[in-house]
């Protein structure tokens, strides 16, 4: 093995290692707070940290490297069992977490991007690939204890951190920058999501049109059709009672 790829692929085994840890940590506390025992903690753990990556290399049509490499389930075990045994709860963990958190989706969006390049993806299905390994594992999560997946709620950007991360892995491997371009686009990536968590952005649940509009065009629209209906009323001899026009408040 060359040694360039061989440094690629130490790189990449460490951030996938990181975003393990993270994930593993998030998903034992998730489990703490709904009241579970270590088995339940340990599951859950388990299966915040591999199931990203899991979905993600059987599309792949490839054995999940958690299967191969025991070390992957090592250091999601030990991070279910720091959850159980250090409280994480207060002041402090709320200031760690923001980080814990960027720093899991950043590291696996990127570890899962470059996989699925490596694998001869095209670049857009990997970037959708490398998503997928950032947020999946905690959607099964949050399905298993019977809750809408925190990325499909009204929330801080996420999923959207995890895809300009792996576009701005393409960009960087595009434009050569070898072995840092990993490291580079998952400090992207968390910086984003640190910024979005801080600045509170979400995306819009519904289009915003203008005002003028919705509300101009709803008055123009009464006011013509209550103007149709007394003339086909008076055109007909009607004794209907006139149709009421909508007031409109003087400009």
């Amino acid at each position: 093995m060359d040694e360039p790829v061989a440094v690629v692929g130490d790189v990449l085994r460490t951030l996938d290692l990181v975003g393990v840890l993270a994930n593993g940590l998030l998903g034992g506390v998730v489990a703490r707070r709904f009241g579970m025992d270590p088995v339940g903690i340990a599951v859950l753990a388990v299966i915040s940290a591999l199931g990203g990556g899991a979905i993600r290399d059987v599309l792949l049509d490839q054995r999940p490297a958690a299967v191969d490499d025991p070390l992957y389930l090592t250091v999601a075990l030990g991070a279910a069992a720091v959850a159980f045994l250090v409280p994480m709860d207060g002041r402090r963990w709320r200031q760690v977490f923001p980080w814990v958190d960027a720093a899991a989706l950043g590291t696996w969006a990127v570890a899962g991007t470059e996989k699925s390049l490596i694998a001869g993806v095209s670049p857009l299905p990997a970037i959708l690939l490398g998503v997928l390994t950032a947020v999946g594992g905690g959607a099964v999560r949050d399905v298993i204890l019977g809750q809408v997946p925190t990325i499909f709620r009204r929330s801080e950007l996420y999923a959207t951190c995890a895809f300009v991360a792996g576009v701005a892995l393409v960009l960087l491997r595009e434009g050569g920058a070898g072995v840092w371009a990993a490291p580079v686009a998952a400090a992207v990536g968390m910086w984003l999501c640190l910024l979005a968590r801080h600045k509170g952005w979400v995306l819009p649940t519904e289009p915003r049109l203008p005002r003028t509009w919705a509300v101009g065009a709803g008055n123009r629209a009464g006011a013509t059709s209550a103007k149709g209906v007394n003339r086909r009323n008076r055109s007909r001899g009607s004794t209907a009672r006139p149709a009421r026009r909508r007031w409109r408040r003087p400009d």
